[in-house]
C-alpha cells in the first residue's frame, strides 16, 4: 500500500491554475456512491458531489449498467447533432418524465457539453428574440467562466479575469440584497418603465433560484413570481440558470418549480448528465425557437454516453416523486442539525432549501478552517459566498441516513472545534 501522497507530477506539470486539489492533498483513485478513496486506502465522505455534476453519487450502479451496456453494444459515442437512438430515448423520457407531468412545453437544445455553452446560448437566444442587447443580472451571481457567462457573473475576481471590459449587462440587488430594508425590485421597475432613466430595455434577466457559488443565497417563491411577472409585463424574457441547483438538488426537479412560474428559458447541466458525463441542456419555449440551422453549434454537444446515462437517470429517479420526497424531508433534517450548532456559536447562521445548505461564518476565515478540519476527519465540503464566507453542501441526493448522520456529525464536530467548542 502506498504511505505517502507524493504530488510532485501535477505541481511540476499542471497549470497554477487548478484549486480544488490544494484544499484537498490527497490523490484518488476509485469512488462509490457518496464515498472517494485515496491511494492509500483512506476513505472520504463527499457533500461536494462533483460541485453538485453527481446528484445520484458516484458510479451509481443503474447508471453504470446503462453505460456499460451501451459501450459493449458499440453504440454512437460522439453524435455532434445528427439523430441516434440514444438521442431519442433521450426526448422520449425527457417529454415524458420532466415536461409532460409538469405542464411544460419546452425545445430541447444541446449546446455544446458543459453550464456554461448553455448560458451562452441562452443569451446569444435571447438577444437574437428580442433584437435587444443588455442582460440583467444580479448580486452575487455566478453563471460560468467564459466571457458571456463571466459578463452576469457577480464576483469581481472571476470577472477580472476576462481581461477585456464585459459589456451589456446590468447587476440588479438579488432577493435580501439590502436586508429587506428596500422594496423589493422598486428600483428596477421605475428604471424600466420610465423613458427618460436612460435605461434600455433588456433583451433577458438570468437569474439563480438558488446562488450556490454566492453563497448559498436563497430566492423566495414571492420574489421569484414578482420578477416572472414583472418581465412578462414588459416583454422582457426570464432565463433560469438551473445548472447547479436543477436536477433535484433543491427537491423537485427544477428549483423554479416552488414558485409556480415558467421561465422562457432554463438551462442544465452538471447533473443532467446523471453520471458525471458532460452534457448540458437549454430549454426553451418554442416561440423562441428561432435559431437558423448550425447558428449555434459545437463539436461536442453530441456525448451520446451522457444521453444514455441521462435517460436511465430520468427513468428511475424521475418517473415519480419519491426522491423529491426524500431530498425534502432530508433536507428539512439537515436544516435543523445545522440550526442547532449554529446556534450555539455568535457569528454563525445557516441557510438552504432541499440538499444544498450554506454555514455562513461573520468571521471569513472560520469557513476555511472548517473545510479543513473537515477534510482531516474525512469529509469533502468547499466554501463559497463573495469572501469564501460559506461552508456550502452538496451531497448526493442518494446518501444513506447513516452516511448523512456521519457527514452531519463530522461538520458538526468541525465547527465546534474552530469557533470554539460547543457551548
Amino acid at each position: 500500500m502506498i504511505t505517502t501522497t507524493d504530488t510532485s507530477i501535477f505541481e511540476a506539470m499542471e497549470s497554477n491554475v487548478r484549486g480544488y486539489c490544494r484544499d484537498w492533498p490527497a490523490i484518488f483513485s476509485t469512488a462509490e456512491g457518496a464515498w472517494l478513496r485515496d491511494e492509500q486506502g483512506r476513505e472520504y465522505l463527499d457533500f461536494f458531489a462533483g460541485a453538485g455534476a453527481l446528484n445520484y453519487g458516484h458510479n451509481n450502479p443503474i447508471l453504470k449498467k446503462a453505460l456499460l451496456e451501451y459501450i459493449g453494444s458499440n453504440g454512437i459515442t460522439h453524435g455532434l447533432d445528427m439523430s441516434t437512438v440514444a438521442k431519442r430515448e433521450l426526448l422520449e423520457t425527457i417529454r415524458d418524465n420532466l415536461l409532460a407531468p409538469r405542464g411544460l412545453d419546452y425545445k430541447v437544445q444541446f449546446p455544446g457539453p458543459t453550464g456554461a455553452n448553455a448560458v451562452e446560448a441562452a443569451l446569444k437566444l435571447a438577444r437574437k428574440v428580442t433584437g435587444r442587447k443588455t442582460i440583467l443580472s444580479f448580486t452575487n451571481a455566478f453563471h460560468g467562466m467564459t466571457l458571456g457567462a463571466l459578463s452576469v457573473t457577480g464576483n469581481a475576481a472571476k470577472r477580472a479575469g476576462a481581461g477585456v471590459p464585459l459589456e451589456h449587462s446590468t447587476p440588479m440587488p438579488y432577493d435580501g440584497y439590502f436586508d429587506n430594508t428596500i422594496e423589493d425590485f422598486g428600483w428596477m421597475q421605475r428604471v424600466l418603465d420610465d423613458s427618460s432613466s436612460g435605461f434600455d430595455r433588456p433583451a433577458a434577466v438570468i437569474v439563480e433560484t438558488v446562488q450556490g457559488e454566492g453563497g448559498v443565497n436563497l430566492a423566495r417563491a414571492e420574489w421569484l413570481r414578482h420578477l416572472a411577472g414583472l418581465c412578462a409585463a414588459r416583454d422582457i424574457l426570464l432565463i433560469v440558470d438551473d445548472v447547479q441547483m436543477g436536477c433535484g438538488r433543491t427537491g423537485p426537479f427544477f428549483s423554479f418549480e416552488i414558485a409556480g412560474i415558467t421561465p422562457d428559458i432554463v438551462t442544465l447541466s452538471k447533473s443532467i448528465g446523471g453520471y458525471g458525463l458532460p452534457m448540458a441542456l437549454v430549454l426553451l419555449k418554442p416561440e423562441h425557437d428561432q435559431w437558423a440551422p448550425g447558428e449555434h453549434n459545437g463539436t461536442f454537444r453530441g456525448n451520446n454516453p451522457a444521453f444514455v446515462t441521462a435517460t436511465a437517470a430520468l427513468r428511475e429517479y424521475w418517473s415519480d416523486d419519491k426522491l423529491a420526497q426524500r431530498t425534502a424531508e432530508n433536507g428539512a433534517y439537515v436544516g435543523r442539525t445545522l440550526e442547532a450548532v449554529a446556534q450555539r456559536h455568535a457569528g454563525v447562521s445557516t441557510r438552504g432549501r432541499g440538499m444544498v445548505h450554506g454555514i455562513v461564518f461573520d468571521d471569513p476565515s472560520q469557513a476555511g478552517k472548517v473545510c479543513r478540519t473537515a477534510f482531516e476527519q474525512g469529509l469533502l465540503v468547499e466554501t463559497s459566498g463573495s469572501m469564501d464566507e460559506v461552508v456550502k453542501l452538496l451531497p448526493p441526493l442518494t446518501l444513506g441516513s447513516d452516511e448523512l448522520d456521519q457527514g452531519l456529525s463530522v461538520l458538526v464536530s468541525s465547527i465546534d472545534t474552530v469557533c470554539g467548542g460547543a457551548a
